[in-house]
Order: C-alpha cells, then structure tokens, then sequence
C-alpha cells in the first residue's frame, strides 16, 4: 500500500482544481498547470480534498498511485505559492547578470554564454554571483536549474563553478610537494 497516495492533497486556499476529461487543472494566482492522468489512476474532489485511488492491485498501478499524489500536492503549492532554486556563482570573474529575456553568464570561457528564460520562469541576480530561479512548476524550474548549473558545475579542487546554493561540495586536496 502506497504510504504517499493514501493522504489526500489538500487544496490551499484561492486555487481551483477541477477534472477535465482525464486531466487534473489546477489555477492559481501564479497561473494554471495541468496534469494528463495515466489509465492506472482515479481522482476524485470532494470540496478541499483531492484523493487518488488506485484502478487495480498491480504494482505499475500502486506506483502511479503515490506518483501521481505527489504531482497534484506540486501542482497545488506551484499555483498558489511557487517554487524557487537559488544558485550561487564561485571564481574570479565569473559572474551572471538578466539581460532582457536571456541570462547571460560570464562563467570562465573565451565567450559569455546566453540563456535564453523559457516562458513561466523568473530568473533574477540580486547580485552577479546568486541567481534566483522562481516559478509556478517545480519540474521546470529544477530543469532550468540544472541546466545552467550544466554549463560549469563545481569542480572539487577550489569549488569554482555554479552551484545550488544549499550544496556541499565534496573537496579534493591537491598537489603535494
């Protein structure tokens, strides 16, 4: 038995969640996401409650049970409250600044790298070393994370590169004499 998929998501106040066919809406003050439901599943609303029930005892079916649970609870906390990465950058000269609707960062290459801000995503510096990556859908907003943590991650030797902030970088020694 599914110890996530048992509890009902419970809907903060101002978001809607409704059923659309075999899709779950939610909407909110930061937006509206959806979720397409897979055959293995049952929602049903009652007033402030959203509960999950498994369509048999199969355990594809109990996995998408807990599964789906935790992609509603994200979708009703992303529309009503949001989700945020911050990311700090380490190195002499590496920096980031928001330039119109492309990130640009200087991170230690021959040329500065431009990334492009996808739709329903806010980036912000508050100063050229943190970088604060804010919206509606966590999975887009840690993919967006970890792609611009892609472009140079912490390496172990000084902890130059980009890394979340929170992150413990595992240090190497290095060369002796």
């Amino acid at each position: 038995m599914s110890r996530v998929g048992k509890y009902p998501v419970p809907v903060p106040a101002g978001v809607q969640v409704a059923l659309q066919g075999r899709s779950v809406v939610a909407r909110g003050k930061l937006g509206e996401l959806k979720l397409d439901l897979t055959d293995l599943v049952d929602v049903e609303i009652d007033g402030s409650l959203v509960a999950v029930k498994p369509r048999g005892d199969d355990r594809r079916a109990r996995t998408m049970w807990g599964t789906t649970r935790s992609l509603i609870n994200a979708m009703c906390i992303g529309v009503s409250s949001g989700f945020t990465k911050s990311m700090e950058i380490n190195g002499t000269g590496y920096k980031a600044a928001v330039a119109g609707k492309d990130l640009v960062l200087n991170l230690g290459y021959s040329h500065e790298i431009r990334y492009p801000i996808p739709a329903g995503i806010s980036i912000v510096c508050e100063k050229p070393t943190a970088i604060k990556v804010s919206g509606a859908d966590k999975r887009q907003v840690g993919q967006v994370a970890a792609e611009i943590r892609g472009y140079r991650g912490p390496e172990p030797y000084k902890g130059k590169g980009v890394r979340y902030e929170n992150e413990q970088i595992l240090r190497k020694e290095g060369k002796k004499k």
